[in-house]
């Protein structure tokens, strides 16, 4: 009887900091969630105001960022989440945007039969893709990731039948049937609420899919990946799972951009795409999830504005960019979640 009471003594010590644990973990989650419910409601109050004022221009950049920021999100939940640096996933946004824009033009203008197929290539390359890239670690994942990407490009650049340099042009307007209602991508307005559903739906939907016990897998590997196999699980099994998701919302992302550009070009395969990508995590916040969409949002906005006094707006992106990783290097929702925290927390206090 004796044996049976040091056991049930230990987890009576170890109660309170598993209660601690899990409570630190619900705060820091319902954290995030008020970024997230806070970025609805501003794009929601812009849709508001953009609407009153007519203003297409603002709706199609609002639009566009919003499906940068998806593309930045697959690259965070490989970087912040599993801790695999993607230079290379251009690649995959690509594919979203040529699949996409080759059913719309080929074949027949059904948004879900673009989207449906996009889903299906993005699986069987990011399948192909992660196995040739997850064998190996830190800056060779990058390098094989950044190869794979400028192989692609490459073959899109000198393809005519896919274009070639000049890229898919010409791709109708899209209406897509949600039975009760129709939404035209000719129309800013409803188009820009429909990407923004989508999206939140996919940001909801990994950050659902990170709380299961996948996705604490995955979250493990990029603590230390070699004691995953102790626990009795596959570390390049979940480093293949968490590759191909991030594929697929990024190339779903890219399927909306010949939605609302009438048009692909081979440069969403380049480089400078996935660098802009990893800036944009890198600003918003790495492991956060929200945090990209906030630093596309920001990273559009800079374009446009300082685009439209000098023509050398790299230039001081570059410098701005540099300053804030300075000054901010856990990027913008990274510096604002500890106090979010701390503020949740001392009113669950009783």
């Amino acid at each position: 009887m004796l044996d049976n009471v040091a056991p049930i003594g230990r987890h009576a010590k170890l109660a309170p900091v598993l209660g601690a644990v899990a409570r630190r973990e619900r705060t820091a989650r319902n954290a995030v969630r008020y970024f997230a419910f806070l970025f609805i409601a501003l794009a929601l109050v812009f849709a508001v105001v953009a609407a009153a004022l007519k203003d297409v221009f603002f709706f199609r950049l609002a639009t566009e960022a919003l499906i940068y920021g998806g593309f930045a999100m697959g690259v965070d939940l490989l970087l912040g989440f599993a801790g695999l640096l993607s230079l290379g996933h251009a690649l995959f946004f690509g594919l979203g945007a040529y699949v996409s824009g080759l059913v719309l033009k080929e074949w027949t203008a059904s948004f879900w039969l673009a989207l449906g197929t996009v889903l299906v290539a993005a699986t069987v390359v990011g399948s192909i893709a992660g196995i040739i890239a997850i064998r190996a670690r830190g800056v060779y994942f990058a390098l094989i990731t950044f190869g794979l990407a400028e192989v692609a490009s490459k073959v899109v650049f000198n393809t005519r039948q896919l274009g070639g340099s000049d890229g898919i042009i010409g791709i109708p307007v899209v209406q897509a049937n949600f039975l009760l209602f129709t939404v035209d991508s000719s129309n800013a307005g409803s188009f820009f609420l429909l990407v923004l559903v989508l999206i939140m739906a996919m940001y909801f939907a990994l950050e659902a899919l990170l709380q299961t016990p996948a996705g604490r897998l995955v979250v493990a590997i990029k603590a230390n990946e070699h004691r995953v196999p102790f626990l009795g699980f596959s570390a390049q099994r979940y480093k293949l799972l968490a590759f191909i998701l991030a594929a697929n919302v990024t190339a779903m992302s890219g399927a909306l951009y010949p939605m609302l550009r009438g048009f692909v070009s081979p440069e969403l395969m380049f480089f400078q795409a996935s660098g802009n990508a990893v800036i944009t995590v890198i600003l918003g916040g790495v492991g956060t999830l929200i945090g990209p969409l906030y630093g596309s949002v920001i990273l559009s906005a800079l374009k446009s504005i300082v685009g439209s006094y000098t023509e050398h707006h790299l230039i001081v992106i570059g410098v701005l960019f540099m300053i804030s990783v300075i000054f901010f290097p856990k990027g913008l929702i990274g510096y604002l979640r500890p106090r979010l925290e701390a503020w949740l927390s001392r009113k669950e206090r009783p």
